[in-house]
C-alpha cells in the first residue's frame, strides 16, 4: 500500500514537471509574440527585452490535468462532491481567466479587485476560511483580505527572473509537509494537486531562471495567488484549529512560510507610502531591485531569494510540528527570523535606492 502511494505520488509529480516542460517549450517556440504586451515599457518590467508571459497558461493546464488524473485513478472518488475541492477549482479558474484577460486587454484594477474579492467570498461560501477569531463574519473578512494580499503580493514580486516561482515553490512544499505532518503520509486529492503544481512550477522554472525565455504572465500570477492562498488557508493558517492550539501559533507559522513575498511587499507599500506614492502602481523599487543596484547579479538576487525560501520552508515545518506536539512558547522566537530577514531587505532600500 505504501509503495503504491509512493508510486502514484511520483506520477503525479513527474506528470506536472513533463506537462509543464512541454506546454511552456511549445509556448515559448510558437508565441514569440502572443502574450507579449508593455513592449515599451521599462517602467515596471525588470527586463529590457519583450519576452511572452504565458507561461501561467502550463499552471493551469496541468491543474486540470491533475483533476482528471485523480479522477481515472480514484474512479470511485467524485471529487467535485466535495464543497471545498469545488471552490478551489472555480475560484481558480475565475483567477486564471481574469488574469489571462489581462495580459491581453490590460484590465482596469477595480476589476481585477473585484475578481479578486469575488474569490475570497467563494472561498468562505465553500467553507474554507481561516479560523482565527472564532467568530464567523470576523473569520471571513480576514479570508478574503488574505486572499486579495497574496494574489496582488505575488503578482507584485513577479519582477524578476525565477523569483515569485521559487518563492511559491517553498510555500507549496510548506503547505504539503505541514499535511503530511498533521494528516499522515497520504496521496488524497489536496496532496496530489499540490505535488503537480508543485512539479508544474518545476518545470517552468527551466525556462524562467535568469535570463528567462518566458514569464508566467498575470494568467500564471493571479491563478498561482489563488491557489497558494487556498492552501495557505488549508494547511497553514488553521494548523491550530487541526492540532486544537492557540491560533496566534499559526500566524506565525504563515508569516514565517510566506517570508520572502511579505518581506517585499511590506518593504514596497512602506517606501511607496512615505514618498506619497500608491502602492499598487508598478515600479522597479522592489527589494529583488535594491538588491540589484546595492551590486548583485540577477543570478545572485535568485539565490539569495532561494536561500530565504529555504529556510522559510525547513522553519515552518519545524514549527508545524512543535504545534503538532504542543510545544507553543518556543513558536514566538522563530518571528525573530521574519524580523531579520525584513530588516536586511529594507534597508538595501533604504542604503542603494532606487536608480534613475
Amino acid at each position: 500500500m505504501l509503495l503504491l502511494k509512493i508510486l502514484q505520488i511520483f506520477g503525479f509529480a513527474v506528470g506536472g514537471i513533463m506537462i509543464s516542460f512541454f506546454c511552456n517549450g511549445l509556448l515559448l517556440r510558437f508565441s514569440r509574440s502572443l502574450g507579449i504586451r508593455n513592449k515599451n515599457d521599462v517602467i515596471v518590467r525588470w527586463s529590457n527585452e519583450s519576452k511572452p508571459s504565458l507561461g501561467g497558461i502550463s499552471f493551469f493546464i496541468v491543474f486540470v490535468f491533475s483533476a482528471i488524473g485523480y479522477s481515472i485513478v480514484f474512479y470511485e472518488k467524485n471529487i467535485f462532491h466535495d464543497l471545498k475541492y469545488i471552490g478551489l477549482f472555480v475560484g481558480a479558474s475565475i483567477a486564471f481567466l481574469m488574469g489571462l484577460a489581462d495580459d491581453a486587454y490590460n484590465t482596469r484594477p477595480l476589476g481585477k479587485l473585484f475578481i479578486q474579492i469575488s474569490c475570497g467570498l467563494l472561498l468562505v461560501v465553500t467553507n474554507t476560511s481561516i479560523d482565527l477569531f472564532h467568530v464567523q463574519s470576523l473569520d471571513a473578512i480576514i479570508t478574503v483580505i488574505w486572499v486579495i494580499i497574496v494574489m496582488n503580493s505575488l503578482n507584485m514580486l513577479d519582477n524578476m527572473d525565477g523569483i515569485t516561482a521559487t518563492t511559491v515553490l517553498f510555500i507549496l512544499l510548506s503547505c504539503l509537509c505541514g499535511g503530511w505532518l498533521i494528516f499522515g503520509f497520504n496521496n488524497d486529492i489536496w496532496s496530489l494537486t499540490l505535488i503537480s503544481i508543485i512539479g508544474s512550477i518545476i518545470g517552468f522554472l527551466y525556462f524562467n531562471l535568469h535570463p528567462a525565455k518566458i514569464f508566467m504572465g498575470d494568467a500564471g500570477s493571479q491563478f498561482i495567488g489563488f491557489f497558494v492562498a487556498f492552501f495557505g488557508v488549508k494547511f497553514l493558517w488553521n494548523v491550530s484549529s487541526l492540532t486544537e492550539t492557540n491560533s496566534w501559533a499559526a500566524v506565525i507559522v504563515v508569516l514565517i512560510a510566506f517570508t520572502p513575498a511579505a518581506a517585499d511587499t511590506l518593504t514596497v507599500v512602506i517606501n511607496r507610502l512615505k514618498k506619497g506614492q500608491s502602492p499598487m502602481v508598478g515600479g522597479k523599487d522592489h527589494t529583488t531591485h535594491h538588491l540589484v543596484y546595492a551590486g548583485f547579479n540577477d543570478k545572485q538576487v535568485w539565490m539569495v531569494f532561494f536561500v530565504i525560501g529555504l529556510f522559510s520552508f525547513l522553519l515552518s515545518i519545524a514549527m508545524i510540528n512543535l504545534i503538532h506536539l504542543g510545544i507553543i512558547i518556543p513558536i514566538l522566537f522563530f518571528s525573530i527570523y521574519f524580523i531579520v530577514v525584513f530588516i536586511f531587505l529594507y534597508r538595501n532600500t533604504v542604503n542603494f535606492p532606487q536608480k534613475k
